[in-house]
């Protein structure tokens, strides 16, 4: 199963079960619905309540293989000017290689409709990046490609990881060749953003043409914690500090021709309550509104902070754990931690904390050990100057004690036993030394949609291996496959054959004697988890998958004491009565439960519309009978049936959940 879809289901069976548990006393019944046709019953139910469905389905996502195919289909057109005239002219096909661009002209490269580059020389004139930025973007219309294909403007000189990886090779000005090492401000873990957003098709400064940031991240930054359910202020003291217990709302505001635009970010904690995630949305809509509903909102989840988030900052960006920021604390802090800083400047930087424990480490980076005494820099043998002199900023942030630098190798007796000891961790040759032309990739491989796919996910991290699936890891030196324990046989053998068709089809001509790697759950090696950010090897010994979390509820396909007698029930003038809906306490209409939980797509924008404190598939209850979804939806007071109270919406005491095809648009998101 893809990963935004498994987290709407497990998000899905904890919510039903809360709301059985903490507001129907254990009684009602959660049916699960994973094929409709074996779940008849349910399914006349869901009609009952939802109505029928409206408008077909939407068509089986198209096959991955001729999806890498087209990716694999690569072309560079030059751009130049000749006699007056402006040329477009076909020079190369796949393999490319970095001495067919020139700096004083334009190029476009065309990775077959899948997405077009257009990559501007130092020295080239106005009118050469004007035509090429033209000319790419009618490719579009001439050659049939999609409308949404995305165009993407390269500056000379600053690269993406994700262009550099179409050639063979590609060489940074300053890298050394032969024996030596050189440390660049890159990040050998760090994933390039993969933009698809096709508004951002214009030209614009070199941050933002890569990382998709709105603006320079210098506008006002106002910061509230979800308390009680209620939005309290932030200390600004403590602007860019985020525990894994809470939740936060923060409200970012920066003027465009003179007019304030908003982006509103709902930062959630790992470990934060659903209570808490459910307040969190309720007040972005209310603060949305105070801001006349033109905030674009956005979904941070832990560990996946979008790069204008940090870019807010300013560097001092540090997400703990656990705990909370709130005044009243329950537990003490620890006395011993240990952060993960990476990033080179002030728009990149992040701290975050990981176990305490010396497998922690990573050669990459600088860590921050705190202890009651002192507060230990430790500089990895991979990691730059710029990368240190960040970390010297979050240091004074995290800790008032003695700062103490240490180098990988050179640790003193004290460090390594307030980490318990010594252990191995990644330290491999690959992370001490930097690899310029490529940045580590991660594919997702299922077989959920009934055909094998490969899907990307950028800006990767532990979160993002999902147990019920393959997934593919390219480091370009190695290909790891990590088996999820909950993935099928299907899955296991076609993605050994993706992972050798990926190696043929890919744009640079990749050897096909690169080593491909099976790693299983919960027994990665550090050469794996060297790659990731904030690694926590303890991180599936507790955790639940959905065949457990699903038989946790009961026998959930059993609807037996789902009792409703559908012979007496009857449409009339728009209101549905339901006058023998009963039969067992765990199917009678409860009018104490009001549906407002609604939570937004992950990792995307949305506007306020997406959000409705009140299900749409709600029936209201006026002391005689029940009204359907159609008398009840978009209506103001004005327009609601006599007697309808707008704040109390009842539904019926049981909950269902259609897992298996998005073909109900539950109000979980």
């Amino acid at each position: 199963m893809c990963i935004n879809y498994i987290v709407s289901i497990i998000t899905g069976l904890a919510l039903a079960r809360s709301i059985r548990d903490s507001e129907r006393g254990g009684r009602a019944q959660i049916g699960i619905i994973d094929n409709e046709k074996d779940s008849p019953d349910l399914m006349q139910i869901m009609k009952m309540v939802l109505g029928e469905r409206r408008g077909e389905l939407r068509d089986a996502i198209p096959d991955t293989k001729a999806d890498e195919l087209q990716k694999a289909n690569v072309r560079l057109y030059h751009v130049y000017e000749k006699d007056n005239d402006l040329v477009v002219q076909e020079i190369a096909t796949r393999p490319l290689t970095q001495d067919l661009l020139q700096h004083e002209d334009c190029y476009i490269l065309d990775q077959g409709g899948f997405k077009i580059y257009v990559w501007r020389g130092k020295t080239s004139s106005l009118e050469e990046k004007k035509a090429a930025f033209t000319r790419a973007v009618g490719f579009i219309q001439a050659k049939g490609y999609p409308s949404s294909t995305n165009v993407e403007v390269i500056n000379d000189g600053a690269e993406s990881a994700m262009f550099k990886q179409l050639f063979q090779r590609w060489t940074e000005k300053d890298e050394t060749q032969g024996l030596g090492k050189v440390y660049t401000t890159g990040k050998i873990a760090k994933v390039e953003q993969v933009k698809f957003d096709t508004t951002q098709l214009h030209a614009r400064p070199e941050l933002a043409a890569e990382q998709r940031m709105v603006d320079d991240a210098s506008g006002e930054v106002e910061v509230w914690r979800i308390e009680d359910l209620q939005m309290q202020p932030v200390n600004p003291k403590t602007y860019g500090q985020f525990y894994g217990g809470d939740c936060y709302l923060v409200l970012y505001t920066y003027l465009r021709s003179g007019r304030p635009h908003y982006v509103l970010y709902m930062w959630q904690g790992r470990h934060a309550s659903v209570d808490e995630i459910t307040a969190c949305a309720l007040n972005a809509i209310e603060l949305d509104k105070k801001h006349g509903d033109e905030a674009v909102q956005v979904r941070v989840t832990m560990g996946k902070e979008p790069t204008h988030f940090l870019a807010i900052f300013k560097g001092k960006l540090i997400i703990y754990e656990g705990g909370t920021s709130r005044a009243q604390k329950t537990m003490p802090e620890p006395a011993i931690r240990l952060f993960q800083v990476r990033g080179t400047d002030e728009m990149n930087t992040k701290a975050t904390e990981v176990p305490a424990r010396a497998s922690s480490l990573n050669s990459n980076d600088v860590f921050l050990l705190t202890t009651s005494q002192v507060c230990y820099l430790w500089c990895g043998k991979g990691c730059s100057g710029d990368e240190r002199e960040m970390a010297k900023m979050v240091a004074d942030i995290v800790s008032k004690r003695d700062k103490h630098t240490i180098l990988e190798g050179q640790e003193p007796a004290e460090f390594w036993e307030a980490l318990g000891g010594k252990a191995p961790y990644a330290s491999e040759k690959r992370f001490q030394e930097q690899v310029t032309h490529y940045q580590p990739r991660l594919f997702e491989c299922s077989n959920q949609t009934g055909r094998f796919i490969m899907t990307e996910v950028v800006g990767f991290c532990q979160e993002d291996l999902d147990e019920d699936d393959v997934m593919l890891l390219d480091t370009w030196e190695e290909i790891f496959l990590w088996i999820g324990k909950a993935s099928n046989t299907y899955e296991r053998n076609e993605a050994v054959a993706s992972a050798k068709e990926y190696l043929k089809t890919h744009p640079a001509g990749r050897d096909l004697a690169t080593p491909i790697i099976l790693v299983k759950q919960g027994y990665e090696p550090l050469n794996f988890t060297g790659w990731f950010n904030a690694w926590d090897p303890y991180k599936w010994s507790d955790g639940k998958s959905y065949e457990e979390m699903k038989n946790s509820l009961g026998d959930v396909s059993a609807i037996s004491e789902i009792k409703v007698d559908l012979n007496n029930i009857s449409l009339s003038k728009g209101t549905l009565s339901m006058t023998n809906l009963a039969g067992s306490s765990t199917a009678s209409a409860s009018p104490d439960y009001k549906s407002h939980f609604n939570h937004s797509d992950s990792n995307s924008y949305s506007n306020s519309s997406n959000y409705n404190s009140n299900s749409s598939s709600s029936l209201v209850h006026n002391g005689e009978g029940f009204y359907s979804r159609e008398v009840l939806m978009n209506k103001t007071l004005d327009e609601l049936p006599e007697g309808v109270d707008p704040t109390k919406k009842e539904v019926t005491a049981f909950l269902v959940l259609c897992l298996c095809s998005l073909t109900w648009n539950l109000v979980i998101g």
